[in-house]
């Protein structure tokens, strides 16, 4: 190794890719990060230090074999780069666009201190879309049909990893979604400045002709019940997220102009998309002009504040109740929306929501952070400190809970006190319910969570499924009747 290569990261800094200007990009929702040229690519890979323990693998979810395809990319080896991505995630341009990568593979990165880390997401997203644009394309030519056949009730993160990994294993994938289009939130939730939509309709191509078959427009439990697939196939995943909202406890939350997070951001995103969908019944809200208020702290609040920005409100704040430092969201996403005008008020606990007719205020109260024995800092309220902050909307962001589909007590499948499915208990293969013949994975079983754990969890379904195939024998035919309580394993 040349001592060039040695002290790469000592001669070249940590760019980003080439952003969007801040006045040019909130006039649109173009993804903000454009692509290396092949150059970069290289140079930035070469930062690289190839650690003897690379921290950065075990700090990503799905332990992707980081430094070893940034050496690749060093060597212009773009197919096996991508080739080996996609041995430990089925989606890693997704997840190279949407991980939180300062608190992940790059936060834990050795060149954090002081020299600035690898840009890994970066880099991993720009391999597989280079790759795509080449014509590479997933070689599943040696892989033998095992007979088998597997439903997939969602099209989210979870769901397309693990049809991704049944079709690699032999099993044929069929996949369930109310929607007009795969992702679930990805494609409806997670604004297009993060995600551009292309970037999934290309995924979906991949996929069908990877040979999954996608059943959208179709509801489960609506237009198909869940024991016709326990009928017609040998095994089902589930991944249906976590779409109910966590209650804020805040009088005046019904009031016009008051919205939930996700509803908000589908909205948008079907309005944006000019999508027909009739899966959810949200409504549009125009924000041109008005005053909004975001309340909350994580990822999806900064996805909520920045979509408001590019609506055209004339202000927004958001209100977090702790400060900067203790904020849950991507230090990168923060950092976006502070440059795109987004105003941030810490240490402010909102109290409750006031109006007549239509939300007019927030009352708030200063706070100050206590840290308790057990190391967490928490806010306390500061008496004397209320104000009330003028709106026009209020959109709340304080997280969203599973809720487990009607078919889970019908059948007889575990569910936790707060409504996630239980997988992986009392001896079960990983991501098995109590249902032998069902698993699950996701927000469904994690509560909301990141895009990249939902990755993680199809990936080990398809394998638990797998293993259980090859446990029971011989392949059993398609659409033949079943009994519900034989095992997968």
């Amino acid at each position: 190794m040349s001592e060039k290569k040695l002290f790469q990261f000592l001669e070249v800094p940590r760019p980003l890719p080439h952003e969007l200007p801040v006045p040019v990009r909130v006039l649109g929702y173009d993804e903000i990060y454009g692509d290396f040229d092949p150059e970069e690519a290289a140079t930035q890979a070469a930062r690289c230090l190839d650690c003897g323990n690379p921290y950065c693998e075990w700090k990503c979810p799905v332990h992707n074999y980081i430094p070893n395809w940034l050496k690749l990319t060093e060597e212009g080896r773009i197919f096996e780069a991508a080739e080996l991505m996609h041995a430990t995630n089925p989606l890693p341009e997704i997840c190279g666009r949407v991980c939180p990568h300062d608190r992940l593979c790059e936060g834990a990165c050795t060149l954090q201190d002081g020299f600035g880390a690898v840009t890994i997401g970066s880099i991993e997203s720009w391999v597989v879309d280079e790759a795509f644009r080449q014509g590479w394309r997933p070689e599943l030519s040696a892989v033998a049909p095992s007979g088998r056949r597997v439903a997939v009730v969602g099209a989210g993160p979870g769901g397309l990893a693990v049809a991704d990994r049944l079709l690699r294993a032999g099993v044929e994938a069929e996949v369930f979604d109310r929607h007009q289009e795969i992702g679930g939130l990805l494609t409806f939730g997670i604004p297009s400045f993060k995600l551009d939509k292309e970037v999934m309709r290309l995924r979906r191509r991949v996929l069908e002709e990877m040979g999954v078959q996608f059943n959208l427009g179709i509801e489960v439990g609506r237009d198909r019940s869940f024991e016709s697939l326990l009928e017609d196939f040998d095994a089902v995943f589930m991944a249906t997220g976590a779409y109910r909202a966590q209650a804020s406890g805040l009088s005046g939350c019904e009031l016009p102009g008051v919205q939930e997070a996700l509803p908000f951001l589908i909205a948008n995103g079907r309005h944006i998309l000019q999508d027909e969908c009739r899966s959810v019944p949200e409504s549009y809200q125009d924000l041109q002009g008005q005053r909004v208020i975001v309340l909350g702290g994580g990822d999806t609040a900064m996805d909520c504040v920045r979509s408001a920005v590019r609506m055209g409100a004339s202000r927004v704040h958001c209100v977090y109740r702790r400060d900067e430092a203790n904020m849950p969201g991507s230090l990168r996403e923060i950092a976006n929306a502070l440059a795109e005008g987004v105003e941030f008020l810490f240490q402010r606990q909102p109290l409750r929501i006031l109006g007549k007719d239509h939300v007019e205020g927030v009352e708030v109260v200063e706070t100050e952070l206590i840290v308790h024995a057990d190391g967490r800092t928490r806010p306390r309220n500061v008496t004397g400190t209320e104000g009330v902050l003028a709106t026009d909307a209020v959109i709340l962001a304080f997280g969203f809970h599973a809720e487990p589909p009607a078919w889970c007590a019908k059948l007889g499948i575990e569910v936790s006190e707060d409504g996630r499915v239980l997988v992986g208990h009392d001896g079960r293969l990983p991501q098995q319910t109590s249902h032998p013949r069902v698993f699950a994975g996701g927000d469904m079983v994690r509560g909301a969570d990141l895009v990249v754990r939902a990755v993680y969890d199809g990936r080990e379904a398809a394998a638990s499924i797998v293993r259980g195939f090859e446990r029971d024998g011989a392949p059993t035919a398609a659409g033949s009747a079943k009994d519900e309580d034989t095992p997968v394993g």
